[in-house]
């Protein structure tokens, strides 16, 4: 089951922190979509003015811009709300290195206050923005929760000190929290431009605009891409789910493993193109290979994705070429 059939009382009202951005649109759009209020709380440093204006004229939109640092402005954004998605926060491995203060600051103290202000705000439940990237150096696969390494980056450090504040808001002041590890997350309304964008929706930029783009290292290196699709679906299911399933983190993917030179050739292929990739240095702070194993999910929270690479690949590419 998808989560279109997932039923909330009727004057249920949604708070999503970073809804003007990538993950977080997307989710406002779903939620609407089934006829729930939306509140979108987003201080527009990485979110779109365009997220936001998809929604306007929709009664039961509102957008609040404000900063997840500032815990006025949380529990405002808090105030009536039965459900948040936490999707506020900085990503980027390589710039978390460049500035692991701001990352503290943003992703640690930012999610405390959003906690903390849900908490006084009598919110039911409080699904939250992991990473994949809180597993490290460890080197078995697939990924299983309980089996972390050492940590890599100020980035990571900062999703696994979120996972440990949900679990005590949870045992201390009984919040039920679920944190939801994602695994590469791509789809519609990712940003392709800049620094720091996601290599499968630069990898379609740069081919459309026939340029060579740079892979990392020896593109050997593995992943568990998984289709925005499956990650509304994770949100929705874990504000479904009971509390028995609370303060808890859980793996997010499809439960695939997609090699990165293969990503670029089914890439170059679908969008017909022959250019030859070029080869950088690896990434300061990245792992070599990352596939989840989601049978907790699947178990606790029923969490069953319905969309597999190459379904979320084809949509997405038709999406960009509609849209870039």
């Amino acid at each position: 089951m998808g989560y279109q059939e997932i039923k909330f009382p009727k004057d249920s009202l949604f708070l999503v922190t970073g809804g003007a951005g990538f993950i977080g649109s997307n989710l406002c759009e779903a939620i609407l979509g089934m006829g729930y209020k939306v509140r979108c709380l987003d201080n527009l440093s990485t979110g779109k003015q365009e997220n936001i204006d998809l929604f306007a004229g929709n009664p039961d939109y509102e957008f609040m811009k404000g900063d997840i640092t500032d815990l006025d402005t949380c529990m405002k954004a808090c105030d009536g709300a039965s459900f948040v998605l936490h999707q506020a926060a900085w990503g980027s491995v390589p710039r978390s290195i460049e500035r692991p203060i701001f990352y503290c600051e943003n992703n640690i103290m930012g999610t405390l206050n959003m906690m903390e202000a849900a908490r006084q705000c009598g919110v039911k439940k409080f699904v939250y923005a992991s990473s994949s990237s809180v597993y490290g150096d460890h080197p078995v696969l697939p990924k299983v929760e309980g089996q972390e390494g050492n940590l890599l980056s100020p980035y990571a450090l900062t999703k696994r000190a979120d996972e440990e504040y949900g679990k005590l808001y949870f045992k201390l002041y009984g919040l039920d929290t679920y944190g939801l590890r994602y695994f590469n997350v791509f789809g519609r309304r990712q940003d392709p431009n800049g620094a720091y964008a996601a290599v499968i929706p630069k990898f379609i930029r740069q081919l459309m605009n026939d340029e060579a783009p740079t892979i990392n290292g020896d593109g050997k290196q593995s992943r568990d891409f998984t289709y925005i699709e499956n990650v509304i679906e994770a949100n929705l299911k874990a504000c479904a789910a009971g509390s028995e399933a609370a303060g808890q983190a859980y793996n997010i993917a499809y439960g695939g493993r997609e090699y990165l030179i293969d990503i670029y050739d089914i890439l170059a292929k679908s969008l017909g193109k022959e250019i030859e990739p070029q080869y950088g240095p690896d990434r300061k702070g990245d792992i070599k290979h990352s596939n989840a194993d989601i049978s907790k999910a699947r178990e606790m929270l029923h969490y069953e994705p319905e969309w597999n690479f190459r379904d979320g690949i084809a949509e997405s590419i038709k999406w960009y070429r509609e849209n870039l």
